[in-house]
């Protein structure tokens, strides 16, 4: 146990923020560089090294927190680096992006401030690369199979380095012109700056993994080809079909999904562009849906120049407690307020958008609204509570329905789909095409990262066994065991 008292003694501290009105004229992280070095140690001796560490429950990694908690309790880092990176290929992703449903599953948690669990994670990777800890780990032999991976989001990035790692050839296909999926162009570099992107990539060049950019299977190549040319496929594409708005005056210049429009803020960091081609500059903003993307597309605005932002929910707000429905351990539905909310703008609940309204030139102006109520498990309009907003760029953050389709992939691989749309897998993450395999959001849905590097990391075993008949990766630690694994 790293401090026996430790839960009693210490108070839960967290990562600073730096000052809003200095973080909104940059695009570097929100948090003070090196303000968790100081504090970090006492935090991971707040661990009570549970009999029956509930956290592993909460994590669908089935990281080790109790373990790497002590080591960081003790400073030694580089343990605490190899425990880590013993369930999590990427815990400088997880540590910045997830929303930690290891802390709601805490036993301290349950009477107490939880265990910063998250902070913990993101210093000991963060140490690890300082120090050198994180080395290439090429394999020792090589199979002599070959595997494509389609998609290079966590899912099919942590798929890559696992078989890469168990002596196959793998070369991972993404269309984009860069390597990272959703992390690279989905998460605004205020919440994960793209370094941590691009080392781990050269991490993976040098253990020996192939990238191929801007090639889209089912559209530059065929995707009944690709079989052919490989032992095994992995599809990690995502679930990229954006949720429609389709109301009166959706047609209207200046309403876009919010993947059309945070890519081209990341592109200007890259390099790409001087300015944005949709950009939030002297513009009313209305953010259309509640959630972590529409709050990444708050901050976006926010430092792009907004004039206003404003985010609407069709649901209730959330309470700060936990309500009966949702006891400990699940993770509850809270009201939260992301570093984007701190910076400003306004939140609004149970509203519905009815149309939109534009100016003769076909350029959105105001966003026609009504509030809604439930009233037998059904969501209701409140008869005399429409109101417009202003509203001159509009993004759609309502979440996706599904893995593409549009471009040939599942139709030229012959996939079945779930009754959900997404691609239909067994308990090895195997499709009904033989040596096609689906790991993260392609199989299961939007979902968390954690959710994607864990099913990739499990894919990546059901490929191996394929290929060999006898997997040498780790076992996969699913929901439904993890009870007898504690």
């Amino acid at each position: 146990m790293a401090d026996p008292k430790g839960f009693l003694t210490t108070g839960r501290e967290v990562a600073k923020t730096r000052p809003v009105d200095e973080r909104v004229k940059d695009w570097n992280e929100v948090y003070v560089p090196g303000s968790l070095l100081p504090i970090i140690s006492k935090q991971a001796g707040r661990c009570m090294d549970c009999g029956i560490p509930f956290c592993h429950n909460g994590c669908p990694l089935g990281n080790l927190i109790p373990e790497w908690n002590d080591y960081a309790y003790r400073e030694d880092w580089q343990a605490a680096s190899e425990r880590l990176h013993a369930t999590n290929n990427f815990p400088e992703f997880t540590g910045r992006l997830c929303p930690a449903p290891c802390e709601s599953a805490c036993v301290l948690g349950i009477n107490q401030p939880a265990v910063t669990i998250k902070n913990v994670e993101v210093s000991i990777i963060d140490k690890a690369w300082d120090s050198g800890d994180v080395t290439p780990q090429p394999p020792e032999r090589l199979s002599g199979k070959t595997v494509a991976v389609i998609g290079s989001g966590p899912a099919g990035l942590a798929a890559a380095q696992q078989l890469t790692r168990a002596g196959h050839t793998v070369a991972v296909y993404e269309r984009a012109d860069r390597i990272g999926g959703l992390l690279r162009y989905g998460i605004p570099e205020f919440k994960m700056e793209k370094v941590h992107i691009n080392r781990r990539i050269e991490q993976m060049r040098a253990e020996g993994t192939k990238f191929r950019t801007e090639v889209e299977i089912g559209v530059d190549i065929d995707a009944a080809k690709l079989r052919r040319r490989y032992d095994a496929v992995v599809i990690a594409a995502g679930a990229t079909v954006s949720r429609d708005l389709p109301v009166p005056g959706r047609d209207l210049k200046g309403i876009h999904f919010a993947m059309e429009y945070l890519p081209l803020a990341n592109k200007v960091q890259e390099g790409d562009f001087v300015a944005p081609p949709i950009t939030a500059e002297g513009k009313h903003v209305v953010v259309i849906g509640g959630g972590d993307t529409g709050a990444d597309c708050v901050g976006t605005a926010h430092r792009q120049g907004a004039a206003s932002v404003t985010q609407l929910e069709i649901m209730p707000r959330p309470g700060e407690e936990r309500n009966p429905g949702q006891p400990w351990p699940t993770f509850p539905m809270l009201y939260k307020v992301t570093s984007a909310h701190e910076e400003g703008g306004e939140r609004v609940y149970s509203v519905s958008t009815t149309h939109f309204e534009g100016d003769e030139d076909g350029n959105v102006q105001y966003l026609h609204l009504v509030e809604v109520e439930f009233k037998d498990g059904k969501l209701e309009q409140k008869p005399g509570t429409e109101r417009k907003i202003p509203a001159q760029l509009v993004t759609l953050a309502m979440g996706f329905t599904g893995t593409d389709q549009s471009n040939g992939l599942v139709q030229q691989f012959g996939l079945e789909l779930d009754e959900r749309g997404n691609v239909a897998r067994d308990a090895d993450y195997a499709t009904n095409v033989d040596g096609v395999f689906v790991a993260g959001d392609a199989g299961r849905g939007q979902s968390l990262i954690v959710w994607a590097i864990a099913e990739g990391r499990s894919a990546a075993r059901g490929v191996d066994r394929y290929l060999t008949g006898a997997s040498e990766l780790p076992a996969p630690i699913r929901p439904t065991d993890r009870a007898l694994t504690v």
